[in-house]
């Protein structure tokens, strides 16, 4: 049964997202993307559940399973081979003050969106549409 616009749970305790949540996918090296976005588009793939994933029954919550791969591939996608996880999580504590995640208490590497905070612009039914976020 559909949350929050049509958010579908899956039985793995991960989040199923209808084809107008995602973007199509910004070429390599594209500044365009934001790291929320990117984030949700590792959580789509299968191919990166080894190192990032859903967290089991609770909505909206995923874990870093490994934090250095998750930093490295963010890095390859902005151009930054710098990068590394001290970096991409002062840029997630960015989103703590605008609300569209946040840390959860006790549990080391794991975070939470607050999908109320993300809304599509576009139609639903199919059609591409784009995330946006409610400020």
């Amino acid at each position: 049964r559909g949350l929050h616009g049509g958010l579908m749970e899956v039985p793995r305790g991960g989040m199923a997202f209808p084809d107008w949540a995602y973007k199509a996918e910004s070429s390599p090296g594209s500044r365009q993307i934001q790291l929320w976005h990117f984030i949700l588009e590792l959580l789509q793939k299968e191919e990166f559940h080894h190192v990032i994933a859903w967290q089991q029954g609770e909505y909206g919550e995923f874990v870093i399973k490994d934090p250095d791969e998750v930093a490295r591939l963010w890095g390859r996608r902005k151009c930054k081979p710098q990068m590394n996880y001290d970096k991409l999580s002062r840029a997630l504590r960015y989103y703590y003050n605008k609300r569209i995640l946040h840390k959860t208490k006790g549990k080391r590497f794991t975070y939470k969106f607050n999908f109320s905070k993300l809304i599509v612009g576009g139609s639903l039914g199919g059609t591409l549409g784009i995330w946006a976020v409610v400020v």
